[in-house]
């Protein structure tokens, strides 16, 4: 279960920087990009068998404190990277806790298999009819 983007926001912290890229001058002087900082261990939204899944999935991302960082620059606003990177970290959070459906395994239906052999044996009349023919 995913939580709600409210309490999401109580245990999440922002940091800001200058951002790179285009934005002329106002690049120089505003701090637009934001870095997401939430805390997977110490979070009270999740349940500890969803943390540990959590922390599998997310082992390459997260430094030595546990933290997952999340940075968004795509956009000249602060307001709309801190959107961005919510955003972003919910969809994360939502993919790794997705369970996928077992599937379930089916036999291939005889007309399948009858068609395929048809198939196969007409390429084959097809081929050995190009042959030279043999006249010994």
């Amino acid at each position: 279960m995913l939580p709600q983007k409210d309490d999401f926001m109580k245990e999440i912290t922002f940091k800001t920087s200058r951002s790179g890229g285009k934005g002329g001058q106002n690049v120089n002087k505003v701090s637009t990009k934001v870095e997401l900082i939430f805390n997977i261990a110490k979070s009270i939204l999740f349940s500890d068998e969803q943390k540990a899944i959590l922390a599998e999935k997310f082992e390459a991302k997260l430094d030595s404190e546990g933290n997952l960082h999340v940075v968004s620059q795509k956009d000249r606003s602060q307001l709309a990277n801190k959107e961005d990177a919510i955003e972003k970290t919910l969809l994360m959070l939502q993919k790794a806790l997705h369970v996928p459906k077992r599937r379930k395994p089916t036999k291939v239906p005889k007309s399948v298999v009858e068609k395929r052999l048809v198939s196969k044996s007409v390429t084959s009349t097809k081929k050995q009819n190009r042959k030279r023919p043999d006249f010994e």
